[in-house]
């Protein structure tokens, strides 16, 4: 059942975004290279293909919200998976929570997010306004 508005999920985008990119300082994990880099790198991905999503917040418009709800997807599984990729679930929990947690939040988003802007709506056979 999707029941996310795509304005909704984009502001969640944004923000999930910088979380990931702010996380190893959040919760203290700066210091372990993987642990590190893996929310770094897919925050900034994920903001970049935001920028690019055919979406209320998106600003070029090249990305279907299909696409982007399957990049959120694969996304959140390989950060849920990454402590075990990257040998880090070994560590305490302040390291490995987050990636897990975050990475299901967004398999979780992926699959409830309606896959059309209300923009793109029809009402009784004609395109609403943006």
């Amino acid at each position: 059942m999707r029941f996310i508005p795509t304005r909704i999920h984009g502001i969640l985008d944004y923000v999930i975004g910088v979380a990931l990119i702010a996380a190893p300082w959040i919760f203290g994990f700066s210091d372990q290279r993987a642990a590190m880099w893996v929310p770094i790198i897919l925050g900034a991905g994920l903001i970049l293909y935001s920028l690019l999503t055919d979406y209320e917040l998106g600003v070029i418009k090249a990305i279907p919200m299909p696409v982007h709800l399957a990049l959120d997807g694969i996304s959140g599984l390989f950060l849920a998976a990454s402590p075990w990729l990257f040998g880090f679930a070994d560590e305490s929990w302040n390291v490995w929570v987050p990636h897990v947690v975050v990475g299901v939040f967004e398999i979780l988003a992926a699959l409830t997010t309606q896959t059309r802007p209300a923009y793109e709506m029809v009402e009784g056979g004609r395109r609403m306004g943006v």
